[in-house]
């Protein structure tokens, strides 16, 4: 145990020196990221794309050999050691199409990084989390070493503050501190959750098989994916798995493996309109307009083999039919089902063990619909603003169902002194968690601020032979999204360079079908980032999956790696095959 703790004390003495040398003394490269814009023209003639679902007009046009961005001008600009005036520039520049000349649009966004350094604040996090299994030191950590990279040294003013105090951290807060904590406390008050489990065991759960089989079953149906998926499937699931002696690695993995995987094979949610806005390339026909954009999505299902072999997955561990099972899974599995322990002897569950055990006052009789009316809420309202606007206002859901619970104990008699203590228990239960979550968010900005997706998307996206582009391209967003703990913020990163690039290799190399080759390498992009965001420990999914499931952090991220990486080892097999025999 000793040398464990001398050698994280020398990862982090090592990383911090390191990342202050390397802040201090190693110049930046400066790379420039070019985006073909989308462009649509308003009822009064201005210009304007689409930017995270709002409308972002183009000001300031240029053309593009007037950019300081262009690579002649930062050439000439590195030589004398000076840095571009600006960040961005939209600029145009005339291309003949279809025998015509056009203008096509491009946004131009200088970046910098460190090169394999860029990757330290979150190697540093990493391998502490590793190492210690205690992510809150861990993640801060990992956010010194990237405050140093930058030169930030008021960490409160320059790092935390800005990350921590935007509407973005402020709604997670709000979300899985107060709603999902205040939720749990309350339904462990009482004691609606147990009813739930109770009546699931009288009716449906006869074992473990069944009970993770229930637990599969809910996280398909709830197919929006992420952060939603997992705290709702989690928190309903966990009563009776815990009956059933199902340990809580084994329940955080088919939670966790369902709920982004399901999201890009039923994806009736946010993901298409958010990922076809990166994928516009300037005189493909099939991904001209946002329709387009999205059909080409919706055609790439079927090819995303990693989220089908992830939820196919999960559904064998359920049935206990599982062909490749990790060494410490199995160890999880025997333990819970020989001793009842459901968490290993050293573990540190992400929420705390008042939320799991019943704490209902005398005389009161708990009763099943106090369960089914909230969740039926949350369900309701999610997927009902969804399809009214587009986006399911996960805040709303919880929120009333928060409140209804609360109310619906008052009426069946419960003192509000009583139902207020059990709100205070819940948010007490998760805010260990909401901390790493928080922590998770920081870090996972520091990483893209220092350039660490910039350097492997320029590292491995090179020229290479059309057969293993989908390849490299699915091994270049692994790594980008298990260094980040971001799906969603890799797609922003690797979408720009990969459809491009993939649209050049097709035309250079003269394959035969370049629409099927490029939905090959968007499924590969697609899949890479779901098996990052989903094995890395701070990612605010991994995160939540072990929070609402009651699972120590690492041991769940320890867990889950050995079957995730077999499901992208044969995802890798297959758009290698079809791409030979298919594309070409």
């Amino acid at each position: 145990m000793a040398i464990f703790k001398k050698l994280s004390t020398w990862i982090f003495l090592t990383g911090i020196i390191v990342s202050y040398y390397v802040g201090q003394y190693v110049p930046p490269t400066l790379t420039v990221e070019k985006i073909t814009l989308d462009t649509k023209i308003d009822r009064t003639g201005k210009e304007y794309f689409i930017y995270r679902e709002e409308p972002k007009y183009l000001v300031s046009l240029k053309s593009i050999e007037e950019s300081q961005l262009r690579p002649e001008a930062l050439a000439e600009l590195a030589k004398k050691n000076q840095l571009p005036l600006v960040t961005e520039d939209f600029v145009y520049e005339g291309r003949e199409i279809d025998g015509e000349t056009k203008k096509i649009y491009y946004q131009l966004i200088a970046k910098q990084h460190w090169g394999f350094w860029s990757l330290l604040p979150a190697l540093i996090a990493i391998l502490l989390c590793w190492q210690t299994k205690e992510p809150i030191t861990s993640l801060f950590a990992g956010i010194v070493s990237g405050a140093l990279l930058l030169g930030r040294f008021d960490l409160t003013d320059e790092v935390l503050l800005p990350s921590i105090g935007t509407e973005s951290a402020a709604g997670i807060l709000i979300l899985y501190l107060w709603l999902l904590g205040g939720l749990l406390g309350i339904w462990s008050k009482t004691g609606a959750a147990h009813a739930f489990a109770d009546l699931m065991t009288r009716r449906f759960v006869k074992g473990p098989k069944s009970a993770k089989l229930v637990s599969w079953f809910l996280g398909v149906i709830f197919f929006q994916g992420g952060t939603m998926s997992t705290v709702l499937v989690g928190t309903t699931v966990k009563p009776l798995a815990d009956k059933q002696k199902i340990s809580h690695e084994e329940l955080s993995y088919i939670v966790d493996s369902t709920a982004s995987p399901i999201a890009s094979q039923l994806a009736f949610n946010a993901w298409p309109g958010y990922i076809q806005a990166f994928i516009f390339v300037a005189g493909v026909s099939w991904l001209a307009t946002e329709a387009d954009r999205i059909t080409f999505f919706f055609k790439s299902v079927p090819f995303c083999f990693y989220a089908i072999f992830a939820v196919m997955g999960t559904f064998l561990l359920s049935i206990e039919k599982a062909p490749f099972v990790g060494k410490q899974m199995q160890e999880a599995i025997k333990r819970a089902r020989s001793t009842g322990e459901l968490d290993a002897d050293d573990a540190k569950p992400l929420s705390a063990k008042e939320l799991h055990k019943g704490s209902v006052p005398e005389g009161y009789k708990p009763n099943v619909l106090e369960f089914f009316i909230p969740l039926g809420l949350i369900i309701f309202i999610s997927i009902g603003t969804f399809i009214i606007d587009g986006s399911p206002q996960i805040r709303w859901a919880f929120g009333a169902a928060v409140v209804v619970a609360l109310f619906s104990a008052l009426i069946r008699g419960m003192k509000l002194t009583t139902v207020m203590s059990g709100f205070v228990d819940g948010l007490k239960g998760v805010v260990g968690g909401s901390v790493i979550l928080l922590l998770a968010i920081v870090i996972g900005l520091i990483s893209k601020e220092a350039g660490g997706g910039t350097y492997l998307v320029e590292l491995l996206g090179q020229q290479t032979p059309y057969w293993i582009l989908p390849v490299m391209l699915q091994l270049m967003t692994m790594i980008i999204a298990f260094s980040t703990g971001t799906s969603w913020g890799t797609y922003a990163i690797a979408f720009p360079l990969a459809m491009p690039l993939s649209w050049a290799i097709a035309n250079s190399q003269g394959l035969a079908h370049p629409e099927f080759f490029m939905t090959l390498c968007f499924a590969a992009v697609m899949d890479g980032s779901v098996y990052g965001d989903q094995c890395s420990p701070i990612s605010d999914t991994t995160v939540l999956s072990s929070m609402s499931t009651g699972c120590d952090l690492m041991d769940h991220v320890k867990t889950q790696i050995p079957q995730a990486t077999i499901a992208a080892a044969l995802a890798a097999i297959m758009w290698t095959l079809v791409t030979i025999v298919f594309a070409s």
